[in-house]
């Protein structure tokens, strides 16, 4: 252990509110990171804030017919109380608008660029609109995708393919500010030249290795992290331009760069040293500690589609700049689905985090209940699913009849039998608890491997090891026999120090539980190295609870949701399941995608359809929707590049028959051509099934 550390999470947008994908990739696992090491009475600073720049919230401002200002106040308030209110215990939560965050910024910039060597000039052509007299972000523009055809597709990216685009590549482009077609004017920009540091960044990641030093062990970064930095290494890093011409942001700080601001992603990820800044300036500490002395360790919590930014982009600026230390881990998470689908807020599906804390009110507990159901479904290695039928099951099977239940019967046996004091026991703690010691050293190495998921099921192990052990003396059978037997006041004297190591255990998945099940022991609440303390009173076999103290009335923790005598907490959830279905008959019920012109017979009769099968599938890099696919013609093998990579996963696609346009003219997608086009059908749900021939036939059959 390091130290002191330094915990960022990756700034929310300022453009709308935050739903349970959110929570679960970047902020709840850093949460019970930083609270796990509080409790060992480490040197922790957690820093966060709102990422307030850019193209994104002047469109949405203009939509809304709002200054951008309003926009990035309204979200920056509603996410930073909806934080608080779930227990996210950030240090500090700044934001990019503060002027701390733009001088930090503007110093940062100036201290690369007074170095020489790290940007480069260019005169570039870019989109102009003469109604408007300004230069065009690049989601200030719309146009047909040269890719897929779609013609709704923005200048950076085509959402429906999703080809990464430049504005100039698309086709028939317009302004989303005048409606009209822009036209192409110079502007001159600033590139940082990330291609400089290809070779030690590879090095820093395969290896561990900075200046020839040990940095961190590779092999505590998760696989998807590495395998997305080599992806990128081995395409080949390229010069990013770091200023753009806005009316929304940071001012580029040089004489010649007059109505240029800095690119928001260039910007963003300095929120975390200027967050920093902030916090130490407020607590009268020294912020350069957390971010240039070596005993300090950062680590970076973000979600899948940052890894690039934190992994590559963000290091090699801190290395540029030279003062700064490196991330010794960036443990990202993949996405949360919901219910099966992504999360869409246009379509109704899925719940906000503010929306979850209003429609719940009523619900008790609603906050660890919550935080319980994500972190045991929480994508740490691969997407996952948020459902409510598991999340009823979580809460019911789990912290109500387990944790829950456990804690109850100590304490209301403990009333029952020993007037609401811990009985006297001359057990040996040190033996009777080994066990129990055990599991809890194997959850502090989870949860600093940020295996958090296994970590509350070990968790979940401690509370389920104190059930076993409290059902296989049952106190009360032996009561009816003996009320002084020694056993039962051995058997409640050890399960109530389980109690009490599970109320500090507990605090980092479910904070607002711990301090309950603190309060019905009589312990104080909770301070900084709490379990540090624990520990070395367990090793030395003393009690966390000492004989005699008096403890208070049993109350319950988790009102369970499935319960035949009260079904509210069940109407809560059932509420938010109708939604959903309503969500689901509204698409059935609308019309299909209209049909398209009338074509004559001879049109249809130039497309050349065949049988095929897939013989071979892989992901394209750098490409969430692509997959490259080998597909068996019966003559020829061909490859084809499809934009179903989120419907299907390529390890399972060998085999599958399909059909296949094969006299397609053959079309580049990122880099790679593709020979042709496969048939799917496409339901109301959006999930796609392969078209295709009778089983049994074989390949290369024309379909007419």
């Amino acid at each position: 252990m390091s130290k002191r550390y330094l915990i960022t999470s990756a700034l929310p947008y300022a453009n709308g509110a935050l739903h349970l994908g959110h929570l679960a990739g970047a902020y709840l696992p850093a949460d019970i990171y930083v609270r796990y090491l509080r409790l060992l009475g480490k040197d922790v600073v957690w820093v966060c804030g709102s990422d307030e720049h850019g193209a994104a919230i002047t469109i949405r401002a203009k939509k809304e017919g709002v200054t951008p200002q309003e926009i990035i106040d309204k979200y920056h308030e509603l996410n930073k109380s909806t934080f608080e209110k779930l227990g996210i215990s950030f240090d500090y939560y700044h934001r990019t608008s503060a002027p701390l965050h733009h001088e930090t910024s503007q110093e940062f910039f100036l201290k690369l660029y007074d170095k020489g060597g790290e940007f480069e000039e260019r005169e570039v052509e870019q989109y102009y609109d003469a109604d408007y007299d300004q230069f065009l972000a690049d989601r200030y523009i719309v146009g047909t995708c040269p890719k897929c055809g779609h013609a709704e597709a923005y200048g950076d990216q085509c959402e429906n393919c999703g080809s990464d685009l430049s504005p100039i590549e698309l086709i028939n482009p317009r302004s989303t500010l005048s409606g009209k077609s822009p036209v192409l004017r110079k502007t001159k920009h600033w590139y940082f030249k990330l291609e400089k540091h290809e070779s030690w960044l590879r090095q820093w990641i395969e290896q561990g290795q900075l200046d020839g030093a040990l940095h961190h062990d590779p092999k505590t970064w998760k696989r998807h992290v590495v395998g997305q930095c080599l992806s990128w290494l081995d395409g080949g890093l390229q010069p990013r331009a770091i200023t753009r011409d806005l009316p929304w942001g940071i001012p580029v700080p040089l004489p010649e760069a007059k109505g240029k601001v800095l690119y928001v992603w260039f910007d963003a990820p300095i929120g975390y040293i200027s967050s920093t800044r902030q916090w130490a300036k407020e607590q009268g500490k020294d912020w350069e500690l957390y971010w240039k002395d070596k005993d300090t360790t950062l680590i970076h919590f973000i979600g899948k589609d940052n890894i690039v930014f934190h992994c590559i982009v963000f290091p090699a600026m801190l290395k540029a700049h030279g003062d700064f230390n490196l991330p010794v881990n960036v443990p990202a998470n993949q996405f949360l689905n919901f219910e099966g689908q992504k999360f869409s807020k246009s379509r109704g599906w899925g719940i906000e985090q503010h929306e979850y804390l209003e429609e719940f009110r009523d619900f008790p507990n609603k906050e660890d209940a919550l935080r319980y159901a994500l972190i045991r479904n929480m994508p740490e290695n691969k997407d996952a699913d948020f459902k409510w039928d598991e999340f009823i099951d979580f809460h019911d099977k789990e912290l109500a009849d387990n944790l829950g239940n456990f804690v109850n019967r100590v304490i209301v046996l403990s009333n029952n039998y020993f007037s609401g004091a811990v009985p006297q026991s001359g057990v040996s703690l040190k033996e009777a608890l080994s066990e129990v010691r055990a599991l809890a050293q194997r959850l502090t190495e989870e949860i600093e491997s940020f295996s958090f998921r296994q970590a509350v099921l070990t968790l979940m192990e401690i509370s389920s090891w104190g059930n076993t052990h409290l059902q296989d003396v049952s106190p009360w059978k032996l009561y009816k026999e003996d009320p002084d037997s020694q056993a039962i006041k051995d058997c409640l004297f050890i399960s109530l120090q389980i109690v009490a190591l599970l109320s500090l255990l507990s605090e980092p998945f479910i904070p607002f539980t711990a301090p309950r099940i603190r309060r019905l022991l009589g312990l104080p609440a909770i301070q900084r190295g709490s379990l540090k303390d624990a520990f070395s009173q367990l090793a030395s076999g003393d009690a966390l609870l000492p004989a005699g103290q008096a403890i208070g009335k049993a109350e319950l923790l988790f009102a369970k949701i499935v319960d035949r005598k009260d079904d509210s907490r069940l109407q809560i959830v059932n509420r938010q399941r109708d939604k959903l279905q309503q969500v689901l008959a509204a698409e059935q019920a609308s019309q299909r995608p209209p049909a398209k012109p009338e074509i004559q017979y001879d049109d249809f009769s130039k497309l050349d359809l065949r049988t095929g099968t897939i013989v071979a599938a892989e992901k394209v890099p750098k490409a969430d929707k692509l997959l490259k696919l080998a597909v068996d013609l019966g003559t020829e093998q061909r490859t084809i590049v499809s934009g179903i990579a989120q419907h299907f996963d390529p390890e399972q696609l060998p085999g599958q028959p399909v059909v296949v346009v094969a006299n397609l003219a053959p079309r580049k997608l990122r880099g790679i051509e593709s020979q042709g086009m496969i048939l799917t059908a496409e339901n109301e749900q959006g999930q796609l099934e392969f078209v295709h021939a009778p089983k049994g036939w074989g390949n290369g059959f024309e379909i007419k």
